[in-house]
C-alpha cells in the first residue's frame, strides 16, 4: 500500500468511523463476555466437565483433540495446553485422520471432537471408527441434539445466544467459549495430577520460568582456575593482582583446607582508599569481610540471585557440602544465563 493511499484511508476514516469502531469493539467484548457467564451459569446444575475430567484422567493414552476449520484453530490450542500441563495430548486434522492419520488414534487414547453445528461432516466421518476402537468420546457442540452430541460419552455444552460477529456468522462468541471450556478442563487436570511448578518448567525448558526453575548454580558458576583466591597471610597487592587477573570484581579468602574465611571485592578497595595510607603494610586478612555469603552447587539459580538482591552484592562464592571452595558467581553470570 503506498503512502498517499494510506493516508486517503486515514483520512476517511474520521471521528464517526472512529466512534463506531470503538462501539463495536466494546459491544464485541460484552457479547463475549456475557456468553462466558452464560456457559458459567449452566455449569452450575451440569456435572459434564466433572464427568469429562474423569474420563481423561482415567485415560492411560493420550488426549486427541480435533475439528476443522475455526474450531480446529481451537481444538490445537487446547491440545498445547493440555500437552503443556501435564495430560499428554495432540491435535488430529479430521480430513487428515480420514485417510490415514487415524492410525496414531489408539483404544487407550481418549477423543475430544470439536464442531458448533455438532454436523461437522469430516468429523462425523471418522468419529464410528474411534467408537469401535474403544476410545471414551467427548463433544464440544453448540445443540445437545446434534449428530455429534448423540454419538459422544460426554457432551460439552458450547451453545451462546448469538456471534459476537454483526452478521450473527463469524465464529467469535462461541470459539472463546469452547476456548475457554478446555482451558477449564486443562486447570482441573492440572490439579488432580498435582503439577507443580517444576514440571511446567521441563516442559517449558526454553521460557523464562523453564530458566528459572531448571538452572542450577553448578551451570552457571565459575570453576577451577577461573575462581579468584588467596590466601589470608597473603599481601593486599597480591590480592588485588588476582581480582585483576580473574575478571569478577573480587577475591575469596580460603583457610588451609580450602574454606573461605573471607571475601575482598573492589567496593572494598574503594571504600579504604582514604583510610589507609601504606598499602604495602597491609595483608588481605586485615581487610577482607569474614563470613561471606555461600550457596550451593545444587542450589537454584535464583536462590543465589535472592540472596544476592537482599544483601545488595553482586558476586557470591559456592561451597560444597564439606565447606570447601568449589566456584564463585557473578550477577553477570546470571544475567547472560537469563536467569533474571
Amino acid at each position: 500500500m503506498s503512502v498517499t493511499h494510506e493516508k486517503t484511508m486515514l483520512k476517511a476514516f474520521d471521528n464517526t468511523a472512529l466512534r463506531r469502531a470503538m462501539d463495536l469493539a466494546r459491544e464485541t467484548i460484552d457479547i463475549e463476555a456475557d456468553a462466558l457467564r452464560a456457559v458459567h451459569a449452566r455449569l452450575l446444575d451440569d456435572d459434564s466437565v466433572g464427568r469429562a475430567v474423569g474420563m481423561l484422567l482415567g485415560c492411560s493414552g493420550r488426549v486427541v483433540v480435533s475439528g476443522i476449520g475455526k474450531s480446529g484453530h481451537i481444538a490445537r490450542k487446547i491440545a498445547a495446553t493440555l500437552a503443556s500441563t501435564g495430560t499428554p495430548a495432540m491435535f488430529v486434522h479430521p480430513a487428515e485422520a480420514a485417510h490415514g492419520d487415524l492410525g496414531m488414534v489408539t483404544s487407550e487414547d481418549a477423543f475430544i471432537a470439536i464442531s458448533y453445528s455438532g454436523e461437522a461432516a469430516e468429523l462425523l466421518s471418522i468419529l464410528p471408527i474411534v467408537k469401535r476402537m474403544g476410545a471414551p468420546l467427548i463433544a464440544m457442540t453448540g445443540n445437545p441434539q446434534s449428530s455429534l452430541a448423540q454419538l459422544a460419552d460426554v457432551h460439552l455444552n458450547i451453545a451462546v445466544e448469538k456471534e459476537a460477529c454483526p452478521l450473527n456468522l463469524a465464529p467469535t462468541a462461541s470459539t472463546t467459549v469452547t476456548l475457554a471450556l478446555g482451558d477449564a478442563l486443562a486447570v482441573a487436570l492440572l490439579d488432580a495430577r498435582g503439577f507443580r511448578e517444576e514440571d511446567f518448567a521441563r516442559s517449558h525448558p526454553g521460557g523464562a520460568l523453564g530458566r528459572r526453575l531448571l538452572t542450577h548454580v553448578r551451570d552457571v558458576m565459575r570453576s577451577g582456575d577461573a575462581i579468584p583466591m588467596v590466601t589470608a597471610d597473603v599481601p593486599l597487592s597480591a590480592a588485588l593482582f588476582e581480582i585483576t587477573q580473574k575478571g569478577m570484581g573480587m577475591t575469596a579468602i580460603v583457610d588451609a583446607a580450602g574454606r573461605p574465611a573471607g571475601v575482598f571485592t573492589d567496593g572494598d578497595l574503594r571504600r579504604m582508599l582514604d583510610k589507609v595510607q601504606d598499602f604495602t603494610k597491609v595483608t588481605i586478612r586485615d581487610v577482607m569481610h569474614a563470613s561471606p555469603h555461600t550457596v550451593h552447587p545444587e542450589q537454584l539459580a535464583v536462590d543465589a540471585v535472592a540472596i544476592m538482591e537482599e544483601f545488595r552484592i553482586n558476586q557470591m562464592l559456592v561451597v560444597d557440602a564439606d565447606g570447601k571452595l568449589v566456584g564463585a558467581l557473578h550477577i553477570h553470570d546470571l544475567t547472560r544465563a537469563k536467569v533474571i
